[in-house]
């Protein structure tokens, strides 16, 4: 049975148009089965939309959020100056724009999400260990951001009730009015997400300028406050220039990179809606990496400049908003952030493990309903104490799991584009029996190319708080490097297992 064959390719099955993009052939039957629903199937050319301003407005709009505003912040706790802060996120985003590219590529071709894509090289049934374990990655983030957006309609909400509201009865430790306020925004996006992806790309359009001028605005009024821009740009490094800079600048330029390294393995989500390669590669390289470091370089300038005015530096643009007494102002900030975090949590954390779950029972879990097991999973794991203890939750676990999804692009891009040079049947991606199959709908060399890079990308990490220690001491000087070990490791992993197979078996 051929697995691989990237050159017998049924004519009948599938149509090449001229600008490359691919599509079942007309009259033919859509793929069905135990693998294949409406939500998983390939997009058809006509609807595949989406131009070069919607991905980038994509990225803006997932870029300007809480945690990204932090990103650079973090930088300059550790001792960085704006400057070294900002080239660093800077460099981390032009490199993980490059596997986002990579395999975001299948997406306008052929019209595919990511789980699926993930078949060609996992199996039909395997490909459903990448895809859980990005889904409970995103299941993470999606609660934890639903609890920062409540946290601003209850905090900002409170400055304009006043003490009834900040100050209600307690309940499992926070107001009810804490509760209700993380009730809300859940529901809110629940609304969005259940519209389907047309709605959401909507979204993303309004929300992407809305957002920037927020931060703008933010940025004036500081620099007001401050008395020019002289004082924002007044925060010497305590590192300089020297070997104390470089020996932090690597491992905190994988902790960037591995900030959206869940993005660089889900991206087909999204280009499988694109208009062109052309539309999916300019989109992102325009949207990513500047918008990236235009954020990380507002988010400097804003917070030295709270340094300046309030004598501290305030890195929560939340509670830097509400310093404000202007109930316009209040009223603004509080509509800029939960348009910001909406934007990143449905885009990034929810239309992902959507996609994700539908995949492990498509006959029986629609995108909706997928949707929804996210939202119901991201309360379950009671994303208020993983906010209430960063350094041991969300750093760790979060981070860990990052490491692990560099192995998965490793795997997907070095299948892709050296083994099958960018060619896939559309139709076998959905059967049983056919080359994508490999042993009962597994492809073991896959998986031992996920497990050896998983193992040298984390093996070496500190677990804390779960185990004191490390897994694998001997490890432990890879820990910095997690993504780019995982990633490249996998790679080679993958490819000589399949070339062992022999070359006939990968052309035939």
């Amino acid at each position: 049975m051929t697995d691989t064959a990237p050159t017998a390719i049924s004519p009948s099955a599938q149509v090449t148009l001229p600008d490359g993009r691919v599509e079942l052939a007309p009259g033919a039957s859509a793929p069905s089965g135990p693998y294949a629903n409406e939500d998983l199937l390939p997009v058809p050319v006509e609807k595949r939309t989406w131009t070069t301003y919607n991905f980038s407005a994509l990225w803006v709009g997932m870029a300007h959020n809480t945690a990204s505003w932090t990103l650079a912040s973090g930088l300059i706790a550790v001792g960085m100056d704006w400057k070294q802060a900002v080239f660093t996120i800077a460099l981390a985003n032009v490199i993980v724009l490059v596997p986002m590219l990579l395999t975001g590529h299948a997406g306008p071709k052929y019209g595919i999400p990511f789980p699926v894509f993930a078949r060609a090289s996992f199996g039909v049934r395997g490909a459903n260990l990448p895809a859980v374990v990005r889904a409970l990655v995103a299941c993470g983030w999606f609660g934890i951001q639903t609890w920062i957006g409540g946290e601003a309609i209850y905090f900002l909400a409170g400055k304009l009730i006043g003490d009834s509201w900040a100050n209600a009865s307690h309940i499992g430790g926070y107001a009810w009015t804490m509760w209700l306020s993380f009730a809300l925004f859940w529901v809110l996006q629940v609304a969005i997400i259940y519209r389907g992806m047309e709605t959401i790309r909507r979204f993303e359009n309004w929300a992407a300028p809305f957002v920037l001028v927020g931060a703008l605005v933010m940025l004036i009024w500081m620099s007001n406050k401050a008395g020019g821009f002289g004082p924002l740009l007044d925060q010497p490094s305590k590192l300089g220039w020297g070997g104390d800079f470089w020996k932090l600048f690597w491992p905190s330029l994988m902790g960037m990179i591995g900030f959206w390294s869940t993005l660089s393995l889900n991206i087909p989500d999204f280009t499988r809606y694109g208009k062109s390669q052309k539309a999916q590669t300019w989109g992102q390289a325009l949207g990513l990496p500047t918008t990236m470091t235009l954020f990380a370089f507002l988010s400097v300038m804003v917070t030295s400049g709270s340094q300046a005015v309030y004598g501290q530096a305030i890195w929560d643009p939340v509670q830097l908003a509400a310093k404000t007494d202007n109930v316009v102002g209040l009223l603004y900030a509080l509509v800029t952030v939960l348009v910001a975090t909406l934007s990143v949590n449905i885009a990034a954390n929810l239309v992902s493990p959507a996609f994700d779950f539908s995949n492990i029972a498509p006959r029986k879990i629609s995108f909706r309903a997928g949707a929804l097991v996210t939202c119901v999973l991201g309360v379950l794991i009671f994303p208020w104490k993983l906010y209430s203890d960063p350094q041991g939750y969300i750093f760790t676990w979060l981070g860990l799991v990052g490491g692990l999804l560099g192995t998965v692009a490793g795997i997907l891009i070095a299948d892709y584009w050296i083994l099958r040079r960018g060619k896939l049947d559309l139709t076998d991606l959905y059967r049983t029996g056919g080359r994508y199959w490999y042993e009962g709908g597994w492809n073991w060399r896959a998986v031992v190319a996920f497990v050896a890079g998983g193992v040298l990308a984390v093996g070496g990490a500190s677990f804390k708080p779960l185990i004191d220690g490390r897994p694998v001491p001997a490890l432990e000087p890879l820990a910095d490097y997690g993504w780019a070990v995982g990633l490249g490791t996998s790679m080679v992993v993958h490819l000589v297992l399949m070339l062992a197979r022999g070359r006939d078996r990968l052309e035939a």
